[in-house]
């Protein structure tokens, strides 16, 4: 087995200094001067954005939203605590708000990386950087994945920090790269420099239809999540539900050994063998069935229509899957049912226990922009508190799966062994960065969704 990723610390990694757990994925204070010294967070950071692109519920939009303004957090009213001082845009199609939204907010759009970083300036002058590498018009992998330029970013962003020897929380949205030994790089360059360091999906943030909550050191048998959407930028979301639950089982996670991506017949197969659950995959979609019903909070019952594409009927076929053999023997696997981009479902079997545990993740009455919600807002307790709300070696650990994933369906779902991802991590608990569903008692189906960048939700209306 590899070393664990939290462990590769080198002279240059001061984070025992200022005392933080790092086999417990926490990372505290490690904004330094030029003399190496802690500095205190500060208490609204100054936060550069860099990112792809951005135009109407593009991930720049939806994160930002939340930054640049009030919105409702599990049903409060929550202040940023951020605030955005600078801008990078790395494309400006047709359809761009960047120029408008900085003109609007008075946020000044600079021409390079760098210059966003400094302020104009040569030193490094923000607390926190955001780095949205999602959506614009860039090449593809012969695997037909988009490479998105997150390491090039990231790269830029570190440079600037090595450039003063100060160094600040960065979050980068959805997987690390298209590349693992890319990905594993940008972590290993977090942890060598000290960086609080987040990345990963919007998804189980999610208020969870029932709220199931798995024990501590769950001994969890199987285990399927599902998704409704396209083959890789999907499977990551799908992929990190699915980690987000199991590495919580008993024993902590212990890495993965073989990854295998089936369709058709060769999934079937599977099923039939016994290495997927039909089982656990009907369970995981009748939870989805029951939103389309009613929900129940306390002694009020408020039905809601369905909030997206029907569920497929009994017995659903999957279109395809991916199957996991972790490190120690357990194994798991993530599906896709229908075809709708705001599906989200998971199922687990514990030992000892006949009833199935099963949930599906609700993403509000506006869809999938809404997820951004509660993501912003573990985003902006990376920045203000320079702990990581969940780890980041989750993040690690789905980029180098998916990657895996892709070598498997480009060679006919050949088994991919997977020595590299044969590391392990503690989980932390981040109940306290999920939505529990009170926001939609604010926001319904009759409120009306801002077409312009607008970000209070004090001022959303009714239809």
């Amino acid at each position: 087995m590899n070393r664990p990723p939290n462990q590769l610390f080198t002279r240059r990694h001061f984070l025992g200094q200022a005392g933080v757990a790092a086999g417990a994925g926490l990372v505290g204070s490690a904004l330094v001067n030029k003399q190496g010294l802690a500095l205190a967070p500060p208490k609204r950071p100054r936060v550069a954005a860099i990112y792809t692109t951005m135009f109407h519920q593009s991930h720049s939009y939806n994160i930002l939203r939340a930054f640049l303004g009030p919105y409702y957090f599990n049903g409060v009213m929550t202040d940023p605590g951020c605030e955005i001082v600078s801008i990078y845009a790395d494309q400006f199609p047709q359809a761009d708000m960047t120029r408008s939204v900085a003109k609007k907010f008075k946020i000044p759009l600079y021409p390079s990386i760098d210059a966003a970083l400094c302020q104009g300036g040569k030193e490094f002058d923000v607390d926190a950087v955001l780095l949205i590498g999602e959506h614009g018009q860039y090449p593809k992998t012969e695997r037909g994945v988009v490479m998105y330029p997150r390491k090039q970013f990231f790269d830029k962003i570190v440079a600037v920090m090595d450039r003063t020897q100060r160094y600040a929380p960065i979050f980068n949205d959805k997987h690390l790269s298209y590349r693992w030994d890319w990905a594993k790089q940008m972590y290993d360059t977090a942890r060598d420099r000290g960086i609080p360091f987040m990345a990963g999906s919007s998804v189980p943030l999610a208020e969870r239809r029932p709220n199931i909550e798995l024990p501590g050191g769950a001994e969890i048998q199987d285990a399927v999540s599902i998704h409704g959407g396209g083959i890789e930028s999907y499977d990551f979301h799908g992929l990190e539900v699915l980690q987000s639950f199991v590495e919580a089982r008993k024993g902590g996670e212990a890495g993965v050994s073989r990854v295998e991506f089936l369709t058709g017949d060769a999934l079937a197969r599977a099923g039939r063998e016994g290495r997927w659950s039909q089982e656990l995959l009907d369970a995981a979609l009748d939870a989805e069935r029951n939103i389309g019903r009613q929900r129940q909070r306390g002694r009020n019952v408020v039905p809601e229509p369905n909030y997206h594409e029907a569920v497929p009927p009994k017995p659903v076929k999957p279109r395809h899957g991916i199957l996991l053999t972790y490190a120690d023997g357990f194994q798991a696997t993530m599906l896709t049912a229908g075809n709708t981009g705001s599906r989200w479902d998971f199922a687990c079997r514990l030992k000892g226990e006949p009833k199935i545990q099963a949930t599906a993740i609700y993403n509000g009455p506006w869809g999938n922009r809404n997820l951004f919600r509660a993501l912003s807002h573990a985003i902006q307790h990376l920045f203000k508190t320079h702990q990581e709300p969940y780890p980041v070696e989750r993040t690690l650990l789905v980029t180098g799966i998916l990657d895996a994933a892709m070598r498997s369906h480009e060679k006919g779902g050949a088994v991919i062994n997977t020595p590299e991802l044969e590391f392990s991590y503690q989980p932390i608990d981040f109940r306290q960065q999920r939505e529990n569903g009170a926001s939609w008692e604010k926001i319904t189906v009759h409120t009306r969704q801002p077409l312009d960048f607008e970000p209070l939700d004090s001022k959303l209306t009714q239809l």
